[in-house]
């Protein structure tokens, strides 16, 4: 492992893209190798560091092999499709990857899961501390409180995202439905409209709200009869993101191989209450 890691980052004109270059370079131990976006994007053959009047020597371009060369990890915030063409390029060149993409399918992930057989990745429908201990929080309320209580999942963002719900809010159910030995699949209520009678027991629904410019809060409302808990996390900043992408990168660079997420990152699984 060498003392500075040098990182390509997809996605460089978009905001999140943007937030990790700011971040990688005012990171000690970190140096910017890389910056790669879409053909036709404005960023293309511009300074990484334009945007906040910086000359880093790194040009933006549109090729991931050209972006590649010479970095040791890539961190994707990207879309399903553009990552898993990237996870390929991962793989053939031996380039570690932390993915924060969110709305992979199935076969998607089993995708991930091939590649990580023979390069080292960190995938994560959310890469902040504060939401990766919220999941453990999440963990120990779910077994708390796994009788008498209605679990009603949360979640606002900006008009921007294109999926829904949310990747987090998605690992929220799944972190509390494995905690109640149950399936999300089956037991998830996604939507609500019309006359839908009274609610079925044992199930974990979700609300969707998309508006503005939020970055991202998740609420799970434990609701009981004569009281209500509510476990909150709200992201104000991507910067969040962009540090815990740093800390998963950090993690993984004496890998060979394998898949790992945020938990895994932070020690959070050893941890038992």
């Amino acid at each position: 492992m060498t003392n500075t890691i040098k990182f390509a980052i997809a996605g460089a004109s978009g905001r999140m893209g943007r937030t990790l270059i700011e971040s990688v370079l005012s990171t000690p131990g970190c140096a910017l190798a890389g910056a790669f976006d879409l053909a036709g994007s404005p960023a293309i053959g511009r300074d990484a560091g334009d945007f906040m009047g910086q000359n880093t020597g790194v040009i933006v371009t549109d090729s991931i092999e050209s972006a590649l060369t010479g970095s040791d990890v890539l961190i994707d915030f990207t879309r399903p499709e553009g990552t898993i063409h990237h996870l390929e390029v991962c793989r053939k060149l031996g380039t570690k990857i932390v993915i924060g993409t969110t709305g992979f399918t199935p076969q998607q992930l089993t995708k991930l899961e091939e590649a990580s057989k023979t390069i080292s990745m960190v995938w994560s429908p959310n890469m902040a501390v504060g939401v990766n201990a919220t999941f453990k929080l999440l963990e120990v309320a779910a077994k708390i409180l796994s009788d008498g209580y209605d679990i009603e999942v949360i979640e606002a963002h900006h008009n921007k995202k294109v999926d829904a719900p949310s990747g987090t809010a998605l690992r929220m159910g799944e972190v509390i439905a494995k905690e109640l030995g149950i399936s999300l699949s089956e037991k998830g209520v996604f939507a609500r409209e019309g006359i839908t009678g009274e609610r079925e027991k044992g199930t974990i629904g979700f609300a969707t709200i998309r508006g503005g410019d939020i970055v991202g809060d998740h609420t799970v409302l434990f609701a009981g009869t004569g009281e209500r808990i509510e476990i909150t996390h709200k992201s104000s900043s991507r910067s969040t993101y962009a540090q815990g992408s740093i800390r998963a990168a950090k993690f993984i660079m004496d890998k060979n191989n394998g898949l790992f997420d945020m938990q895994d990152v932070l020690g959070l699984k050893s941890l038992k209450f």
